[in-house]
């Protein structure tokens, strides 16, 4: 691959955010054109690139942004914005063609959307094909990959199946859920885009591209509650269900905006399938094949199949970085997260307060409402779950991957920061972090949040009736592990000959 001097547009959006890093691996020098630069703040390549504040409305700063650029990235759409949208895109998309021609770009690289040509489209879809259009005539090469329903988290597509799925047992739909849909994982759409820019220098057109599965909508939404861990869903066909009026459902029963909904489903009211695949002429398929629907799916929700063993919420496995949320992306992407997040000081120092939060659970006890605690386990042993019998291997010690009542330790930092990964049955995945730090008056901050993913309506039910019971059992854990901190700090006068260990009795809990 030969190193480019690379223009990224939209790359505070969904793809843009997650091929830049890919072109800087690639060996690029990459600059980025965005309107918003304090979008890039915590992203983490930000210091590997030229970032550039500019508009594509601005014909003089496109070209300035141009000079000296070898191939440009187009990935910005006007979905979801106010007035005219159609119109603002041509502009922009004139804006990129002129320019590029003028700077002597070698290439244009354009991610558009897979449609059928025969088929009256809608606005969306039009207006991308129109995009397509003025950039293939630009005199400059141009690789417009047309693609479909992109699988990753942070899609919007994706995101739409993941919130309908989740919180819908039954669900009534339009028709157009029976239309064909050909989707392609994100990470299939990053590779034929990091490749495209090397294509031969004669190649200007548009290229399908998809994944290996063709599927119906709502097999989508059924697959994806398959590997979400939830019962398929009973899909019903009504044809009473307009484009507007679906629209207006998903905007009531998931925090996808009504702007970016009625775009997308009005976009899905013809087959969405690949035509040709001759991009495999001139690029080879990615290593080990195009990434199947569920695969993708699984990808998606931070998981890898070694064992059913599922990667922490917190650590997003490798093979699937591409398809895990980013902080450029929306707030309503993702999974959604319950928390609960309690913070108290305590003039113990942090070495005490690590000796109590390693020594929970087991014979020791939770540090609140023990009652409480017991029931919960009760309740887990009725339904088959663990319960709280299990206890702990060592009365004072932890290491990554023991077994502590019904929950197991995810991680360690001994010193400082514990998470548990809950195993008692519950309807998502629960996790419970405590911390230890220093607090500049020579004491200590401890922290402690406690982590839910429901899984399907149940999951949310779950947790809201629960919620009476945290103000109660995890307030209580709170002021009672600072507690039993400053209890030891004053029983031992300090923490140099304390040995590891000793919590308070539990019946003091």
């Amino acid at each position: 691959m030969t190193a480019r001097r690379v223009l990224v547009t939209g790359a505070t959006g969904y793809i843009g955010g997650r091929l830049v890093p890919l072109l800087l691996e690639s060996g690029h020098e990459v600059t980025v054109l965005v309107r918003s630069p304090q979008k890039l703040t915590d992203v983490p390549w930000k210091d590997r690139v030229t970032v550039v504040q500019g508009d594509l409305g601005d014909a003089s700063g496109v070209r300035a942004a141009l000079a000296g650029i070898d191939t440009v990235y187009y990935l910005v759409h006007s979905m979801g914005t106010s007035g005219d949208f159609e119109r603002t895109e041509r502009v922009a998309a004139q804006n990129v063609a002129d320019a590029a021609a003028a700077c002597g770009a070698a290439r244009i690289v354009y991610l558009g959307g897979l449609h059928p040509d025969a088929a009256e489209l809608s606005q969306h879809l039009r207006s991308r094909a129109e995009v397509g259009r003025i950039l293939l005539a630009s005199g400059v090469p141009t690789a417009a990959l047309q693609a479909g329903v992109v699988i990753g988290s942070g899609s919007t597509s994706f995101e739409m199946i993941r919130h309908l799925t989740d919180v819908l047992p039954y669900m009534p739909a339009p028709k157009w859920v029976r239309n064909r849909i050909q989707p392609i994982a994100v990470r299939d759409v990053l590779y034929y885009l990091v490749a495209a820019a090397d294509l031969p220098a004669d190649v200007n057109r548009t290229f399908d591209i998809g994944g290996p599965d063709v599927l119906r909508y709502g097999q989508m939404m059924n697959g994806y509650a398959l590997e979400a861990g939830l019962r398929q869903r009973p899909i019903a066909s009504l044809p009473v269900f307009t484009p507007w009026l679906a629209s207006q459902w998903v905007n009531l029963v998931t925090p996808i905006p009504r702007s970016l909904a009625v775009p997308i489903i009005a976009s899905l009211q013809n087959d969405c399938i690949v035509h040709e695949r001759d991009i495999d002429q001139y690029i080879p398929r990615p290593p080990g094949g195009l990434t199947g629907y569920r695969r993708a799916v699984r990808l998606a929700l931070g998981r890898m199949r070694d064992g059913d063993v599922e990667t922490s919420w917190r650590n997003a496995s490798i093979e699937g970085a591409s398809s895990n949320p980013l902080p450029s992306d929306p707030d309503w992407a993702g999974h959604l997260v319950y928390t609960d997040l309690r913070e108290k000081h305590t003039a113990a120092k942090p070495a005490d307060l690590w000796r109590i939060i390693e020594s929970i659970g087991g014979d020791n006890g939770w540090y609140s409402f023990p009652l409480a605690w017991a029931v919960r386990g009760w309740m887990d042993k009725i339904v088959g779950g663990v319960g709280l019998r299990r206890g702990r291997r060592d009365p004072q010690r932890l290491h990554t991957g023991d077994v502590l009542d019904f929950w197991r330790v995810e991680q360690i930092d001994r010193g400082r920061f514990l998470r548990l990964r809950a195993e008692m049955r519950v309807p998502g995945r629960a996790w419970l972090e405590m911390t230890a730090d220093p607090a500049p008056d020579g004491g200590s901050t401890y922290r402690q949040r406690a982590v839910f993913f429901p899984r399907g309506l149940g999951g949310r039910l779950y947790w809201f009736s629960i919620l009476p019971f945290h103000g109660v059992i995890f307030s209580g854990m709170a002021n009672r592990i600072t507690a039993a901190a400053s209890v030891t700090r004053d029983a031992s006068g300090g923490t140099e000959n304390k040995p590891a260990g000793a919590p308070v009795p539990a019946g003091k809990h």
